[in-house]
């Protein structure tokens, strides 16, 4: 069963940028987009498992650190070689200064 996990301060965030959240064994990125919204989705690259909060964030994808594959953050989808498997995508609420993800 889902359930909603608090897993920052919204001003943990800044815009245009991606953060690393651990939870139950494992990684998810938390984006917050240039209009003020917040994205969340595997913190993995799905290339070869970097972390994505090292990457580089411009309008709304991020870009891996490690081989330069880029992802559609606000989808999950694959949108740059190498990587050719998307992002695991998760719903995200701002309560007050938290962000919460919606998790299993």
């Amino acid at each position: 069963m889902a359930q909603w996990i608090d897993a920052c301060a919204a001003n943990d965030v800044d815009p245009e940028e991606v953060i690393r959240f651990d939870h139950g064994g494992r990684t998810y990125a938390i984006y917050r987009s240039l209009t003020d919204n917040f994205f969340a989705t595997d913190g993995l690259c799905t290339h070869e498992a970097v972390h994505l909060s090292g990457g580089y964030v411009e309008g709304k994808f991020v870009e891996c650190p490690k081989h330069g594959g880029r992802f559609d953050f606000t989808t999950g989808n694959a949108v740059g070689a190498p990587v050719c498997v998307n992002l695991k995508i998760y719903p995200v609420k701002v309560e007050g200064d938290r962000v919460f993800l919606e998790l299993p």
